[in-house]
C-alpha cells in the first residue's frame, strides 16, 4: 500500500513502559470511529503494517496500543514520532452536510477589499480557533477562520469570501 492509497490519522508520540506499549496521538478528528486492527506506519517512506494486539482509546485524542511482535521497549522506540495511516477504504463515512473548516483546503480565498488572495494550502486547529494558510508572493499568509471574518462559502465553486482586518495581508508581504 502507498501513501496515496491511504489517509493520515496521527503519529506515535512516545513509548510507555518496558513491554513495547506505545502512545498514539490522533490528528484525525473522529478517531473513535476508526477500525484500528491494522495500523500502517511510515518507515523510510514506506507504509509498514502493524497488527494491533490491544488498544485503549482516551478522550484527549490519544490511545495506548500494543502491537503484535513489538514486545520490548527496544522494538517500540524506533517507532516513536512515526506517522500512522489507514487504507482509504477504512475512512469513516461522513454526512454530506457535515462541513468543517478543514474541508476548506484547496478553496480559493477572495477578500472583499484585497480581491483574490490564493488557495488555502493548510488549515490548522489551534486551541482557540482554526488558522488558514495561503501562499502569496512566495510567502505564507495566515489568517483566522471564524464567523466574524467569513462573508460566505461557496462549496460548489470552492470559494471562500472573507473580510480580513485592514493591514493583515500587507503585514505578511512587507516582511
Amino acid at each position: 500500500m502507498t501513501i496515496d492509497q491511504s489517509f493520515y490519522i496521527g503519529y506515535i508520540s512516545k513509548s510507555r513502559g518496558l513491554k513495547g506499549e506505545l502512545q498514539l496521538f490522533f490528528e484525525f478528528e473522529e478517531y473513535a470511529a476508526l477500525d484500528l486492527d491494522i495500523i500502517f506506519i511510515e518507515i523510510d517512506n514506506k507504509l509498514v503494517p502493524f497488527f494491533v494486539d490491544q488498544i485503549k482509546l482516551h478522550n484527549n485524542s490519544t490511545a495506548y496500543v500494543s502491537f503484535e511482535d513489538v514486545d520490548h521497549i527496544d522494538k517500540a522506540q524506533p517507532l516513536v514520532r512515526k506517522k500512522m495511516y489507514l487504507p482509504l477504504e477504512k475512512m469513516p463515512e461522513r454526512d454530506p452536510n457535515d462541513f468543517r473548516y478543514t474541508d476548506l483546503v484547496g478553496y480559493l480565498v477572495i477578500d472583499e477589499v484585497e480581491g483574490e488572495l490564493g488557495e488555502i494550502t493548510e488549515v490548522q486547529e489551534m486551541p482557540q480557533q482554526f488558522i488558514a494558510t495561503i501562499a502569496m508572493e512566495e510567502k505564507e499568509v495566515l489568517f483566522p477562520l471564524n464567523e466574524d471574518l467569513i462573508v460566505g462559502i461557496d462549496q460548489e465553486e470552492e470559494v471562500i469570501v472573507v473580510k480580513l482586518p485592514e493591514g493583515l495581508i500587507a503585514m505578511y508581504l512587507e516582511q
